[in-house]
């Protein structure tokens, strides 16, 4: 046999495979690695638990949406019911569960629910003690007046922080008693109607996943503020006196109260714009009140 013989059958042979193949391609550099390596071997067990795993989130995100979908349109039917409730059975409080037990007037603020100096007199004569639990007196005026003088009983609750609190620390409420809110400052002009749609509109955030549902429900608006009880129910005051808010002597603390109420009075009237919006923009149009 021929060299050229004994070299064409050494070369038939050889078994290259393609491993081989793909790590003896050199370059000047050295050994080059080539894009089209063979895949490496799959642990069959480990990916089909991961391919298990997988299925399963991607199952419960469905199901999560599907809940969700299913929730929202249970509230949604909740809100349409408690609105038509609302405006088929005229003077309902907040959540629709009822008619207000005190007797109502049109007073200068027509989104809130007032009540006259007698009715509130009446109030703490105890004459609607059968139907109402407990009630509350919200005096918005600022300190120096409030403790110059006050209603029987009324707390001084000036700022929307104090509103807060009075809200946010009401964990629970027996939904069977009436616990009712009467707010008031000189006039009930300004401080007191603010602070009452303060109230109001925390109730309706925090509450919103159970609409209708409200911690205060019934909450009315004093007519004429403090100054027209005093005029007419001097003896229901402690002391029988009676500081206006613009009196010589307290110009100072008139001055420290405005300017803090200022910083709260401006985040207020963003959040009545950002309300109006979502009102708006809602296909509901939902009642806040």
């Amino acid at each position: 046999m021929t060299i050229h013989g004994i070299a064409a059958l050494s070369l038939s042979a050889v078994t290259v495979s393609p491993q081989s193949v793909v790590f003896k391609k050199t370059s000047f550099l050295g050994p080059r690695k080539s894009l089209f390596t063979e895949k490496r071997p799959r642990d069959n067990d480990d990916d089909e638990d991961e391919y298990v795993v997988a299925r399963q989130i991607k199952k419960q995100k469905t199901v999560d949406i599907v809940n969700k979908t299913a929730q929202k349109e249970v509230r949604s039917e909740a809100m349409k019911s408690a609105l038509d409730k609302m405006e088929n059975e005229g003077d309902l409080i907040g959540d629709g569960s009822r008619v207000h037990c005190l007797p109502t007037i049109q007073g200068r603020h027509k989104d809130l629910k007032s009540v006259s100096a007698q009715t509130v007199s009446q109030l703490l004569a105890g004459k609607y003690a059968d139907v109402i639990s407990s009630y509350q007196i919200i005096d918005c005026r600022y300190p120096y007046e409030y403790e110059g003088v006050h209603i029987e009983g009324a707390e001084n609750l000036h700022n929307q922080a104090l509103i807060t609190d009075l809200v946010t620390g009401l964990q629970q409420r027996d939904t069977t008693q009436r616990n009712i809110l009467i707010f008031h400052c000189e006039f009930s002009s300004e401080r007191g109607p603010k602070l009452l749609r303060h109230l109001r509109n925390l109730d309706r955030k925090l509450n919103s996943d159970r609409y209708p549902f409200l911690f205060y429900p019934e909450v009315y608006l004093l007519d004429g503020g403090y100054k027209a009880f005093y005029e007419q129910h001097q003896s229901q005051c402690n002391p029988r006196n009676y500081v206006p808010m613009m009196h010589q002597n307290y110009s100072k603390q008139l001055r420290h109260f405005r300017v803090k109420s200022k910083s709260w009075t401006a985040g207020d009237k963003q959040n009545m714009r950002s309300r109006r919006h979502q009102i708006d923009a809602s296909p509901l149009k939902m009642c806040l009140w």
